[in-house]
């Protein structure tokens, strides 16, 4: 019997010094600080500058993750990105982290799935650790997406930051880390969150450069109703099947869409404010970043044995919640 838990040992995060202020999109498309806030939670966020790169910030964590746990680069066996902005279509930001970050011994890949990218890639590098191939993996989260946001689009460019975060992955067998997890997708709603032009059913052409398909689009209205229906009860599901009240969850960690679906998720899961972790008001919506960079912000509040629900859902459509015990 494999008594073998992959556990979270170690959590970093970056995100860049630049900060974009809703004051500051005032003055770029038709909204204002009052509107945002009320209807996102979000205040400011961080956007990169000066060439800054998904594999710069990438390699920044895997680095930091490294000094924190006492660890060479050398010693990690397998990194995995959740990003839908890599640098590149290929070679896989996975591959340029492992050469910038030192972590030369190890291989990985890059995964796509939005804003659950983080979830995926967790449960992913779970598998490796578990099977006991692998000792250390790195799972990161990191996306950037003001290169992909269309920001004369007031209905998409006042949501998305950039940032990055990760954690690192160890064998355990006191019964903490990843205890469950459910992980879906709906690929009907494809159409209602996508970036339609840039893949090989929609290339970038001489007659294309500049249409507004070639920047992400989102139908909010449809993508918020999806949203806080499928997150709250996929995280209502996990706890039901593990036996656990609204007193049990130590902390929730939701993807850091809205303000309102975070709030419909805890309500949902019977869980008062002072258990879930919120930071949408200074970074925004960093994608696949949003749950680890929770994870680095709230790291010294975390206690060995804690109870913690991830949840999150994204385009594709995909969504998932993983409930773990946190281990250090």
């Amino acid at each position: 019997m494999n008594n073998i838990n992959a556990a979270i040992t170690c959590v970093h995060g970056f995100v860049p010094e630049k900060i974009l202020t809703n004051k500051d999109l005032e003055k770029m498309v038709d909204t204002n600080d009052e509107w945002i806030v009320s209807r996102t939670g979000i205040e400011e966020r961080r956007i990169v500058s000066g060439g800054e790169t998904l594999s710069d910030m990438g390699s920044d964590v895997v680095k930091e993750i490294c000094k924190k746990r006492g660890i060479s680069p050398l010693e990690i066996d397998m990194i995995i990105v959740g990003t839908i902005t890599p640098d590149h279509r290929f070679p896989s930001s996975s591959n340029i982290i492992c050469e910038k970050s030192g972590a030369t011994n190890a291989w990985g890949f890059d995964l796509s799935a939005a804003c659950s990218g983080f979830l995926f890639t967790l449960i992913t590098g779970q598998q490796f650790i578990e099977s006991g191939k692998y000792k250390k993996v790195i799972v990161l989260g990191a996306d950037i997406m003001s290169s992909i946001v269309n920001y004369e689009d007031r209905n998409t460019c006042i949501l998305f930051g950039d940032g990055c975060a990760g954690v690192l992955l160890e064998p355990n067998e006191e019964g903490h880390g990843i205890l469950d997890s459910i992980l879906k997708v709906d690929g009907s709603g494809k159409d209602l969150l996508i970036q339609k032009y840039g893949g090989s059913a929609y290339p970038i052409t001489n007659e294309n450069v500049g249409d507004p398909n070639t920047y992400m689009y989102q139908e909010g209205k449809s993508v918020f109703k999806f949203a806080v229906t499928n997150m709250a009860d996929v995280s209502a599901e996990i706890m039901e099947r593990n036996n656990l009240t609204g007193n049990d969850v130590d902390w929730l960690v939701p993807h850091q869409a809205n303000l309102r679906i975070i709030d419909a998720t805890a309500n949902r899961m019977g869980l008062t404010k002072d258990k879930v972790m919120i930071n949408i008001n200074k970074y925004g919506n960093t994608t696949a970043a949003t749950i680890p960079l929770c994870l680095w912000d709230w790291e010294n509040k975390l206690k060995k044995g804690d109870n913690i629900v991830l949840a999150a859902f994204g385009g594709g459509f995909t969504w998932g919640s993983v409930y773990l015990k946190w281990a250090y």
